[in-house]
């Protein structure tokens, strides 16, 4: 789904700049270009934004406890 329809920039485009080390909205904005032209995805780009960095930090934490219970 279009996030950004200013620039074309769909959910995929926005999760794979933070799996790639964007954490804030203005990185996620220098990176893709959302929320740069009239703003009004703003609000959606920071609610994936916050789900994307809540998922990503429960995975890690998941996958530390793998592997310290395998060791």
């Amino acid at each position: 789904m279009y996030v950004c329809l200013c620039h074309g920039i769909n959910e995929s485009t926005l999760r794979d700049a933070v799996q790639k080390g964007s954490r804030t909205l203005r990185e996620l904005s220098f990176q893709t270009g959302c929320g740069t032209q009239c703003g009004s995805c703003v609000p959606q780009v920071r609610e994936l934004l916050s789900e994307t960095l809540a998922t990503s930090q429960a995975n890690d934490h998941v996958s530390f406890l793998q592997v310290a219970v395998a060791s």
